[in-house]
């Protein structure tokens, strides 16, 4: 089952960190499938999460200010924001994948073929490559990796690299819009 969360982060990064509570509290195992989810309910655009479950959610369990939607069921003010995560992660079509099987032992460098066979992830798509890289082509990784629900399949955008290596299109810290200009 998959479950949406929903605390009204308004940074990708407060979600990921709410996701992270919810598996120590909910005390999960490294192999459920996390994401976070831009979603507009509520006042204010917002991110929520999904998270794949093998039984019931114990609402009691989660964090405080965290409101739930698993299946017809719908727990807290902003229910709404975790029903859209939840469906979105159920279709697979919306959703950045934070956690995931695999990641925990991913290495800073592998190749495409490695990294396939060792993680959920399905595909790895090089942005304006219309071929996908061989599976020789050498991912760093730089211990950061957030695929992505795409057509239905755990999608990696990667970039060109010098070397002839590519990395992840997501870094952990880009430079902010306007940063180089601001006065």
């Amino acid at each position: 089952m998959i479950a949406g969360l929903d605390n009204g982060s308004r940074t990708v990064a407060q979600a990921e960190h709410l996701l992270h509570q919810v598996v120590e509290a909910l005390g999960l195992s490294s192999g459920v499938v996390g994401c976070t989810h831009f979603v507009r309910t509520g006042d204010l655009p917002h991110v929520a999460c999904s998270l794949t479950l093998a039984g019931h959610l114990e609402t009691s369990r989660l964090p405080e200010g965290v409101s739930a939607a698993l299946g017809g069921s719908r727990t807290g003010p902003a229910a709404e924001g975790a029903a859209v995560a939840a469906a979105e992660h159920a279709a697979r079509t919306s959703g950045r994948v934070v956690l995931f099987p695999g990641r925990d032992d991913l290495p800073e460098t592998l190749t495409v073929g490695e990294l396939l066979d060792r993680t959920a992830i399905d595909r790895v798509v090089v942005l304006a490559q219309p071929e996908p890289p061989a599976g020789d082509v050498v991912l760093v990784t730089n211990g950061y990796v957030r695929p992505i629900w795409r057509d239905g399949l755990m999608t990696l955008l990667a970039m060109p690299t010098p070397g002839g290596r590519i990395s992840p299109a997501e870094v952990p810290d880009p430079t902010p819009c306007c940063a180089d200009h601001a006065s």
